[in-house]
């Protein structure tokens, strides 16, 4: 009996250690309980009781620190402080701002931040430490790749591609040299990469074009940027300089309302007289720039052409730019000029219909059709920087190369 009791022991003692030592195959399930934390203006959301509105009509910020209960020695104390930081003059109508109490003081404002722009903002800090500073919100970065056919105008075009039309003016910038913008024409198209820069979904602003094809009169015309001689300028695909000696026109963005002529009818006159030059209809105040770089022969009245500046930019082509509402700062008889100065500002003055710019160039003293205007181009890429500039052309151009509405 013994024997049987010791042995029935033994085997109990052998299944407890056997239960006890055996593997847990069962999956065990770990749930992460740690909650992302949000942040409004670099502030953690749950830690605070926030009140968002916008700057109405007569709201001062003196007036919104009083009626959120901050008595006047601590509004004048934080006032002051903000002095160097920001002008509180400049508080506009319709910006947002919002006010942070603390969960656990739902009596005190801890900090009020007014938003300056889409990336700047204002905080007023009523803690101990009574403060002011400037704080940016996180800018994202967005690259694009978009075609666009021109039906009437690269306006319309980018804002048919869904791109804000605004890039039409970097566009612009980039080929002033090789493409008249005021000439291209139904048919014409272009794919372009470049990056656009969002707060949360709103846009900010464009950033770096970084390759684009333009399709001007079934002439590819690239622009690849490179680097050389200290500054980025754009190159088409072999490397030639879109950079001329002269821009393709004196405006931004507008459009040709009558053209070289020597047999026009005079609009006011109604007599047949030449017209030696490019009318550009464009907005009272536009800048004019100068298309190249050149001298100052004459800023002054010219009667029927109004205020007028003729510019000498070597020893065979000079410029006119006649109606100008006025002169451009330090522009008068003999000063030095840059390309794409502005030196005046589209007006209407002399005989004139109405606002425009009336632009003339002559060759050998002679008048010439401003749009015949075929100016060499810069420095092209220097042959000990072909070989970088063939490797930043192959890593860009794929962006581009693979867009449907290439033509091949």
């Amino acid at each position: 009996m013994k024997f049987l009791s010791k042995i029935l022991i033994y085997v109990i003692l052998i299944t407890l250690f056997s239960c006890q030592n055996k593997p847990n195959t069962e999956k065990t399930e770990i749930i992460d309980t740690v909650k992302p934390i949000t942040l409004l203006y670099g502030f953690n959301i749950d830690s605070f009781n926030i009140k968002r509105a916008k700057i109405t009509e007569g709201l001062y910020i003196g007036k919104l620190f009083s009626d959120e209960g901050i008595g006047s020695k601590a509004s004048f104390d934080i006032l002051q402080k903000s002095k160097p930081v920001f002008d509180i003059r400049k508080i506009r109508r319709g910006q947002p701002y919002a006010v942070f109490r603390s969960k656990s003081d739902t009596t005190n404002v801890d900090y009020i931040v007014y938003q300056k722009s889409l990336i700047e903002y204002v905080v007023f800090d009523f803690t101990d430490t009574m403060n002011v500073y400037i704080g940016h919100n996180q800018i994202d970065t967005v690259n694009r790749t978009i075609s666009a056919t021109i039906n009437s105008n690269l306006w319309f075009a980018l804002r048919d591609a869904n791109v804000n039309p605004l890039l039409a003016n970097d566009l612009s910038e980039i080929y002033a040299w090789t493409i008249d913008f005021f000439g291209i024409q139904k048919g014409d198209y272009l794919t372009v990469n470049f990056d656009e820069y969002y707060v949360d979904t709103n846009f900010v602003k464009f950033g770096d074009v970084h390759v684009s094809l333009f399709n001007h009169y079934g002439k590819d015309i690239y622009a690849i940027p490179f680097f050389q001689d200290s500054i980025t300028s754009y190159y088409d695909i072999d490397g030639t300089s879109l950079r001329r000696s002269f821009l393709k026109a004196p405006l931004e963005y507008s459009r040709i309302a009558s053209g070289f002529n020597p047999k026009r009818m005079h609009p006011i006159l109604k007599i047949v007289r030449p017209h030696y030059g490019v009318d550009y209809s464009a907005p009272m105040g536009t800048p004019v720039r100068a298309i190249g770089d050149g001298v100052v022969l004459l800023a002054q009245w010219g009667g029927q052409s109004g205020n007028w500046i003729k510019i000498r930019h070597n020893g065979v082509y000079e410029t006119g730019y006649l109606h100008l509402s006025k002169f451009g700062e330090g522009i008068h008889q003999g000063a030095i000029v840059k390309q794409g100065q502005v030196i005046g500002y589209v007006g209407s003055t002399g005989l004139s219909t109405g606002p425009h710019l009336d632009f003339r160039v002559w060759k050998n003293g002679q008048p010439i059709n401003p749009l015949n205007l075929d100016a060499p181009p810069v420095d092209p890429v220097k042959p000990e920087n072909q070989a970088r500039f063939d490797s930043v052309k192959n890593v860009l151009l794929p962006r581009i190369q693979n867009d449907s509405l290439i033509r091949k």
